[in-house]
């Protein structure tokens, strides 16, 4: 049983109260007392709102049934339009506005480049992400599958030379597009130098050149005439050529480098939400703790790598010597947001005096911020940001009220911290049919702080399916990607973005590479993204961040935005309902669609379920590596749970489905010691019955989020295998 402490009109989990006491009001001014008693004051002030803007979703989502309802026969989009109207799903209009969001960091202002997304439960994960703000590029290639193995360059576990050739082929013709020489190729270059403040090349014929932009030279390591680090500066993106003569690699080029680093990922969201499985207290302060140890600088983790035992932290900054002799550093760490949960879920970890759950958004916006104000202290290792402000995504927003109740809630967040106004700004996840809709209006309510907008697949598609649940069958889940409104969409959240003057005052960005061992795939296809004119997009690993950095040198984002029409309108595109009204399907491709979501959801929720797993490479169900989170779990989810509720299939079908994937995906983790197998017992399989729960009770969940399931299974399943293990078991 949970143990709490009274603290006014609030009950604080013991774990939660000692936590913020003895780790994070020390050193901090903000007195204990203060801080409980204003804390008391914000959640019984915006608990009520938080409750009533839930029931104004409900409402809508009751509308929005009956009406297609009612015309299931007889659509007709211009009085769907006026009935979205008139129940206030479709907002009035906004005039014109410029966002005005000051003291934003460069990595949000004036770079564009990769950003990641980890679980700030995982301490490891947490600090790869933070210091993948550099990778190797020769690293990058040789380990994934952008080199081919042909004309045997297969990776083994020996360094292969003719890979490492190819490794560097490659290298060597990134160099010449995006810091090219003059009349030559950094292919045939002996030797890098300064001269005359100028970087000067010697070619393996004698001859010498220079950059054909000289000012892309920012600095150097080591003596002019023999630097052992070039670093280079393209569309705002850092480049660093290494050079060591003595290094197993460079020995053999003819220049000596060694490698070419690329500055990488830019920003990194540390994640409270959709990657992490925090149903509780003892979870929560997990997360904190993670948190706070990256805003004091002082987080480190200690990890076994090829019988090794390695302390990992967070990395120091780069130093370089400019043309004139002075010091230049460059940052060597991601620029951190943190991303709070919504505003649906409660969470055990305060309750008020009677007993109700406050809601976890409340709780995250205040501790996170708390925790942040360590990192403005005098004494702090690292900062975050250069200007004390505080990156907060929130996602799960439906519509400009909820956005306008975040912007008062921020506000009483930094009254109670004291902290200046517009310190908090706020990322607006664009992954709810309502934002999209209105997004201008939500921007407008959020314009004094708003630093992120984003767009998301998986989600977005999971309301699209919930909203519009009884309009009819929906399509099958791979022909969403080349729908009218998905593609209206992601146009419109850049068009409305730069419209709202968010370029130099926020990112604009889209969503995640979901396939982390297809990596040329990758390479060949997220070019869409900053051609889109997004200036961020996410990618799975560090590895992917080095690899997409590739593409911020091909284009240059400023100049994309430019040329888009901010002006387009695309809300008639975006109401299209992505819905087949004959279905046509053959029976073996109606069972391929059930296996293939099926198996994608067991294979998420047992880890869910049983090891608290909230993100990790889940193979599908061809054994495909998928970075999967509770997105990936709403589209599938919400998909069967329409299809069976217009029939496409029925619910003994959708059973047998179930049991017969539990087994494949039993089999997919045999080698996991961890892994409680679902199909030696399914009635006794706690993960199993949370995925039936998720597809037989879809209908009923709030905007098909599979949050309110998981945490109730999840704390049943915490409850069931501690008492085993208490029992001897």
């Amino acid at each position: 049983m949970t143990k709490y402490v009274a603290s006014g009109n609030i009950q604080v989990a013991q774990q939660l109260y000692d936590f913020v006491n003895n780790e994070v009001l020390a050193g901090l001014n903000v007195s204990e007392e203060n801080f409980w008693a204003g804390f008391d004051d914000l959640i019984h002030t915006f608990m009520p709102e938080n409750e009533r803007l839930l029931a104004e979703r409900a409402r809508l989502q009751k509308a929005l049934n009956q009406w297609h309802i009612e015309h299931k026969n007889n659509f007709d989009m211009e009085s769907y339009k006026s009935f979205l109207q008139e129940i206030g799903y479709l907002e009035p209009k906004v005039e014109d506005f410029s966002v005005t969001t000051a003291n934003v960091d460069e990595e949000i202002t004036s770079q564009a480049g990769p950003q990641l997304v980890v679980p700030l439960s995982n301490a490891r994960y947490a600090l790869n992400a933070a210091n993948a703000r550099w990778g190797s590029l020769y690293d990058a290639l040789y380990g994934t599958d952008v080199i081919g193995d042909e004309d045997g360059a297969q990776a083994g576990r020996e360094y292969n030379p003719k890979r490492g050739a190819k490794v560097i082929a490659f290298a060597k013709k990134f160099l010449d597009d995006a810091v090219p020489l003059s009349n030559a190729s950094h292919a045939v270059v002996t030797k890098y130098e300064i001269v005359n403040d100028v970087l000067q090349v010697t070619l393996v014929n004698g001859q010498k050149t220079e950059l054909v932009e000289p000012l892309k030279l920012k600095a150097f390591v080591g003596e002019k005439s023999s630097p052992t680090a070039i670093l280079l500066v393209n569309n705002g993106m850092h480049i660093e050529i290494q050079i060591d003569g003595q290094h197993p690699i460079g020995k053999d080029d003819p220049a000596n480098v060694k490698d070419v680093y690329l500055e990488s990922a830019l920003s990194t969201i540390m994640d409270c939400e959709d990657s992490v499985a925090a149903v509780d207290a003892e979870d929560k302060v997990e997360i904190y703790r993670n948190w706070l140890g990256l805003m004091k600088g002082d987080l480190s983790t200690v990890i076994q790598k090829a019988g090794k035992t390695i302390t990992r932290s967070l990395n120091a900054d780069r130093k370089y010597t400019t043309v004139d002799g002075s010091e230049l550093v460059v940052p060597a760490r991601s620029l951190m947001f943190i991303r709070n949960v919504g505003h649906l879920m409660t969470n055990s970890a305060i309750l008020t005096a009677d007993g109700k759950e406050v809601p976890e958004g409340i709780i995250d916006g205040v501790i996170t911020s708390l925790i942040a104000i360590h990192n403005n202290a005098s004494n702090v290792t690292y900062r975050n940001s250069n200007y004390g402000s505080v990156y907060i995504v929130k996602p799960k927003m439906h519509g400009s009220e909820e956005a306008a109740f975040a912007n008062r809630l921020f506000n009483a967040i930094e009254d109670l911290l004291g902290l200046d106004r517009y310190t908090l700004k706020i990322g607006l996840m664009d992954e709810e049919r309502r934002t999209s809709l209105n997004l201008k209006a939500c921007i407008y309510q959020l314009r004094e702080r708003i630093g992120f907008i984003n767009t998301g697949f998986l989600d977005r598609t999971g309301d699209e399916m919930h909203t519009s649940m009884e309009a009819g069958v929906m399509i099958r889940k791979n022909e969403m990607k080349q729908t009218t409104w998905l593609a209206a969409y992601e146009a419109s959240n850049v068009a409305v973005g730069i419209d709202c003057g968010l370029p130099g005052h926020a990112q604009i960005g889209k969503g995640m590479w979901a396939m982390p061992d297809r990596m040329a795939d990758m390479l060949e296809q997220k070019i869409a993204h900053p051609r889109a004119g997004a200036n961020t997009a996410w990618v799975p690993s560090p590895t992917a961040a080095t690899l997409h950095a590739t593409h911020y040198h091909q284009l240059n984002v400023e100049e994309v935005q430019k040329k888009v029409d901010a002006k387009k309108e695309y809300r008639d595109a975006i109401l299209q309902i992505p819905i087949t009204k004959t279905v046509d399907w053959t029976a073996e491709e109606i069972q391929q669609e059930l296996d293939n979501n099926a198996q994608g959801i067991l294979g998420y929720v047992v880890r869910w379920i049983d090891q608290s797993v909230g993100c990790s490479k889940v193979p599908d169900i061809n054994d495909v590596g998928l970075m999967e989170d509770r997105a990936t779990l709403r589209i599938s989810s919400q998909h069967i749970t329409n299809w069976l509720h217009h029939g496409v299939c029925s619910k003994e079908q959708v059973m047998e489905t179930m049991k017969r994937m539990a087994k494949v995906v039993d089999e997919q983790n045999a080698g996991d010691g961890l892994y409680r197998p679902m199909a030696t017992d399914y009635n006794d399989s706690i993960a199993f019955a949370a995925a039936c729960d998720l597809v037989f009770k879809g209908i009923d969940q709030p905007n098909g989020y599979t949050e309110p399931i998981l945490h109730e299974r999840r704390l049943e399943a915490k409850k069931k295998y501690k008492s085993a293990v208490g029992a001897g078991n």
